[in-house]
């Protein structure tokens, strides 16, 4: 699923980036590693718990509020800024681009298209490699007491 959303993130980027002062290289290094720098941020949002934030995100909750956005908008700009923008046509660039990304991730999770139906937010925590998504899901589908209760047995309490 992550394999999808960043080439969507990517195709996304290009279409809007299509007109800047980078070259066309540029460019399409930017939005691979800005796509790929929005995928680790949530990568590692789930990976440390953070469902609640990753599912506000993607369903409705206040994008310019959310810190996975800003963090997505910040790297963008950095990698611009590194492909060759100035600072300020970085933040102006990244302004423009990234709300439209997170729009169009927000659309696939949202879509009750037959097509889309993988794109599920339950199974992100599933991806996270080493059962930690395991764990996840487990807390943030109200199962806390009971993870309590085995990590009480795991220390004989």
């Amino acid at each position: 699923m992550f394999e999808q959303l960043k080439q969507m993130a990517i195709q996304q980027l290009m279409n809007k980036m299509g007109a800047n002062s980078l070259g066309a290289n540029e460019t399409q290094e930017a939005a691979t590693e800005g796509a790929s720098g929005i995928m680790d941020i949530i990568k590692s949002k789930v990976a440390g718990g953070n469902m609640e934030e990753v599912t506000s995100l993607f369903s409705g909750g206040d994008m310019e509020n959310n810190s996975i956005f800003a963090q997505a908008k910040a790297k963008m700009a950095e990698t611009l800024q590194a492909k060759g923008m100035t600072a300020e046509e970085a933040e102006v660039e990244a302004a423009n681009t990234t709300p439209d990304v997170i729009n169009s991730l927000k659309d696939k999770f949202e879509s009750k298209d037959e097509a889309d139906s993988a794109f599920d937010l339950g199974a992100l925590a599933n991806l996270i490699p080493g059962g930690a998504g395991d764990l996840l899901k487990s807390v943030t589908s109200g199962g806390a007491g009971d993870l309590l209760n085995k990590a009480k047995g795991l220390f004989g309490k």
